[in-house]
């Protein structure tokens, strides 16, 4: 019997990446280089690496902005800070940010409006997390609150349990967010849960495709960067699985000889990775392993989002 690699589906990028990437290209293409990015435009290291190529530049704060320069928000959302910065200065500019992102800053907004406190479930430090916090009003009457984990959740001290609401980080673990919700209610039955959280569909769809080839596979290639959220979370999902993980760039950063020690390999990839390489690591695989590829499940997402009007 052929031995088989299988590709995960869905897998790679979503609705959210392919506009910000898009953005990032058509700026480039009608109004030329350079065209600042404030973050890397998504968490893809492959990525970054061509749009700064074809002239893009990254850059983690607005006074490294030349005046009458383009600038492009990151697909992980920017706070209010930045962006009124950005229009005091008169750039030109365009958010790049994720509909799905933009969502949980507006519920930020309505809750606060209501003088409601919010605990957001979230990574600190991580940028979509930062973006949202600074999405924060009404400070007089409002809080918000970061919660990481469980132990998180089981300490934390509200001003007002009785007026409370929940929003989330979209990036996360399905599963781990549940179980932090889930004692957050329990301390506090008043809080306000999203009707459907908001951990984004691209997330949830390719982690419920990771835990169904997990039980089929001992070895997980995961196709994505280090400072990818999304697709740290695949990683450390098929390993609660029970299958062994490794998060990759490059086939050169896969350890052959470990690889030697597994007869069931499946590969997928976060929602920022890009299936040409996704593809070229599965075609490296082929050659090595003398393996038959093939693709496990169905991709059904059919999600787009349109670009800015500038842009069309």
């Amino acid at each position: 019997m052929t031995k088989q690699i299988k590709l995960a589906n869905p897998r790679g990028f979503c609705a959210g990446v392919d506009r910000a990437i898009d953005i990032v290209n058509k700026a480039l293409d009608i109004y030329g280089a350079p065209v600042y990015v404030k973050h890397e435009v998504v968490h893809n290291k492959v990525v970054v690496a061509d749009l700064r190529d074809r002239g893009a530049i990254f850059v983690e704060e607005i006074d490294e902005i030349p005046d009458d320069s383009l600038v492009i928000f990151s697909a992980h959302g920017v706070s209010s800070a930045v962006e009124e910065e950005t229009r005091s200065r008169n750039l030109n500019f365009f958010d790049a940010t994720c509909p799905l992102v933009t969502k949980v800053h507006m519920e930020v907004r309505k809750h606060a409006k209501a003088s409601k406190d919010i605990i957001l479930v979230g990574h600190e430090g991580h940028p979509e997390v930062e973006g949202t916090m600074g999405r924060h009003i009404n400070s007089d009457n409002s809080s918000i609150f970061l919660v990481q984990n469980e132990l998180d959740a089981k300490n934390i001290k509200i001003n007002n349990p009785t007026k409370l609401a929940l929003v989330t980080q979209t990036t996360l673990s399905v599963d781990e967010t549940k179980s932090i919700i889930d004692i957050l209610k329990y301390r506090f039955p008043d809080i306000h849960i999203p009707k459907k959280d908001d951990i984004c569909y691209a997330t949830q769809n390719r982690q419920d495709a990771v835990k169904q080839l997990a039980l089929e596979s001992d070895f997980m290639i995961v196709v994505g960067s280090k400072n990818s959220s999304n697709s740290n979370r695949l990683s450390e999902l098929a390993e609660k699985c029970g299958c062994r993980s490794i998060l990759i760039d490059e086939f050169t950063d896969i350890d052959l000889d470990d690889l030697n020690k597994y007869s069931k390999i499946s590969i997928t990839a976060g929602a920022s990775a890009p299936e040409s390489k996704v593809m070229e690591i599965a075609k490296s695989l082929e050659l090595y392993t003398d393996a038959e590829i093939i693709e496990h499940g169905e991709d059904n997402e059919d999600i787009y989002f349109k670009l800015p009007p500038g842009l069309r």
